[in-house]
């Protein structure tokens, strides 16, 4: 009897050894593509790796995140409008699984941030408040996130640019995220830790270096 709950205790061992290195494996591969410039090939990735593992919020928020990214720099509302849905669906799915999470938060502000890029006419007055809200609401979760600072330090600047002000007020919020990110440890290997190069971008466009 013993002999045989160790067998099947090591079965399923093994079985789950195996299911976290596929999890590790995909992860690795998806994030990999992504970096060689091959961002649909990712995001295809991770939709399946999503789809098997139903309670991990990492895989939609990273679909999600893909779509988000390429919707800045789309100009064709045709295309944009698929696009945003579908970081929506994949944004929706990690929220669900994943309540109240910071990192979550900036991204649903950057996406609809990208529908005022693409036209702040007409959804200027829709969004602001609710990415001021989202900014403002991960800021209280989370404080020492460099994502989250970034993230507000840039909607601020932004929203400091459409009204012609000075964004001169908001160089010490992100010299604050630079140094948050030269300290940051992610929870996880493939937990978001990105942004270090973007807050050094933004910075230079700004001139707080001077």
């Amino acid at each position: 009897m013993m002999k045989s709950i160790l067998i099947i205790t090591c079965l399923l061992l093994s079985v789950m050894a195996t299911a976290q290195t596929k999890y590790e494996q995909g992860m690795r591969k998806a994030f990999e593509l992504w970096e060689a410039g091959k961002p649909n090939e990712a995001a295809n990735i991770f939709e399946r790796i999503a789809q098997a593992e139903p309670d991990n919020w990492l895989p939609p928020y990273y679909v999600s995140q893909i779509h988000v990214f390429q919707s800045f720099s789309e100009k064709d509302k045709e295309k944009l409008v698929p696009q945003l849905k579908t970081a929506q669906d994949f944004l929706n799915d990690a929220k669900a699984i994943s309540k109240n999470n910071p990192e979550i938060m900036v991204l649903e502000a950057q996406m609809l941030t990208a529908w005022i890029v693409f036209d702040g006419q007409k959804y200027g007055m829709t969004y602001s408040g609710k990415i001021s809200e989202l900014y403002n609401k991960a800021a209280q979760i989370a404080p020492e996130n460099p994502r989250v600072v970034l993230g507000k330090a840039e909607w601020d600047i932004g929203a400091a640019k459409w009204f012609g002000k000075s964004t001169e007020a908001y160089c010490e919020d992100l010299k604050r995220a630079e140094t948050l990110f030269a300290t940051f440890t992610p929870e996880g290997e493939f937990y978001p830790q990105g942004g270090g190069s973007r807050v050094v971008q933004v910075m230079a466009e700004n001139n707080c270096n001077d």
